[in-house]
């Protein structure tokens, strides 16, 4: 299911940076379109009163909600990105990426607990006052992106580029390169990463509870863990960083073919989270570190379309050939994990060696760097 919301976003940004270039600024494209997706929950929670209505409809509606939340991230990433100084983005997106992943805690906590104390009356009354609480807080939200200050952004016609020229520079241009190491690396996770849920619940009979513990797990690990990376990534690079937790991100399933007692799993979730919280840190930050301001919303929106892609593409191959795969130690879903662990060593150790970092950072040797992520040992005192 997750592959087809990675597609529609896809699609939809290959137009964002052409719509902000018409607008003529980032700002109203921000506020247009978070306007109309928070306006999408009206209708969605709609629906609930009518106990769901046409599948159809929900289906157009979430579209469309995903199509203008998608319309304005390059628009808002650009943005940030002039905000912010350089040389504080690791720390600042560090801190926020944290603050936000509580809140998300907090407010499917939230939603949970209304879906249940109204299933007791109504589940659909519950489900329409989610969907109010949503609109309100993305109203709060566009209230204070309105009020946000957006630098001088010039624009030429010489910035302009399709996505096949973006394509055809792959040789040249290390920005190019680096968006097809993240989408690559992405495509090999999401082979297995849907099927994750469906060894533990179908094949390892795991409660819900328990599936909910073990993915809790990785998720606060990632939100502890961001701040420690952001402050190291301002120092060695955001380069650095993903060199390191992309070895780690590649035996992460072959952890799961080793063992897979529940107790075992939320530690593997532990080391998860430590990897994934770099990684996805800095590849964001990597993006407005490599590319020109006058070019960023367009290179925002081409990195997100070529992921969307990878990660719908890879999904929905990984569920095409986990039926025709031979089983290992009884589960078909463990050979998968292998097959995806193997690629995702292949492009985490060869395509980013093809990478190189685009701001003066310092020198530190790789395990220089975990050790002082993991608190023991500071990198300044290392050589």
């Amino acid at each position: 299911m997750n592959a087809i919301p990675n597609l529609v976003s896809a699609v939809f940004q290959l137009k964002s940076a052409d719509v902000t270039e018409k607008m003529g600024s980032r700002k109203r494209t921000i506020n247009t379109f978070v306007f109309l997706q928070a306006v999408m929950l009206v209708p969605i929670a709609l629906l609930a009163l009518f106990k769901g209505g046409s599948p159809i409809s929900l289906i157009v509606l979430v579209t469309l909600f995903n199509a203008f939340g998608a319309f304005a991230t390059p628009a808002w990433a650009s943005l940030m990105a002039d905000l912010v100084p350089g040389n504080k983005r690791g720390q600042y997106f560090g801190w926020r990426n944290k603050v936000l992943g509580f809140v998300l805690v907090a407010a499917s906590f939230i939603a949970g607990l209304i879906l249940h104390q109204m299933k007791k009356f109504n589940v659909f009354l519950g489900f329409f006052l989610v969907f109010i609480l949503a609109f309100l807080f993305r109203l709060f939200s566009w209230h204070f992106l309105r009020k946000m200050h957006e630098p001088p952004l010039s624009h030429d016609n010489k910035d302009h580029f399709t996505l096949f020229q973006f394509l055809a520079r792959i040789k040249e241009s290390n920005f190019a390169r680096f968006v097809v190491f993240v989408s690559a690396m992405n495509f090999s996770v999401n082979l297995a990463s849907p099927y994750f849920a469906v060894l533990m619940l179908r094949d390892l009979h795991f409660s819900y509870l328990l599936y909910t513990l073990i993915n809790i797990t990785a998720h606060f690990t990632v939100y502890l863990m961001m701040g420690r990376w952001g402050k190291h990534a301002d120092k060695v690079g955001n380069l650095k960083v993903m060199r390191v937790t992309a070895p780690l991100i590649a035996i992460l399933p072959l952890l799961w073919v080793i063992h897979r007692n529940p107790i075992y799993l939320i530690l593997v979730q532990i080391v998860s989270g430590f990897a994934w919280s770099g990684f996805n840190l800095c590849a964001s930050n990597f993006i407005y570190d490599a590319v020109s301001p006058q070019k960023r919303t367009r290179c925002v929106a081409y990195f997100n379309v070529l992921n969307g892609l990878a990660l719908c593409t890879g999904a929905l191959l990984g569920g095409f050939i986990v039926w025709h795969l031979p089983p290992l130690l009884g589960y078909k879903i463990l050979t998968l994990f292998v097959i995806s662990s193997a690629l995702r060593l292949l492009v985490g150790l060869w395509l980013s060696v093809k990478l190189k970092e685009v701001r003066r950072v310092e020198k530190a040797r790789s395990e220089q760097l975990f050790f002082s992520v993991l608190g023991m040992r500071p990198l300044a005192d290392t050589d």
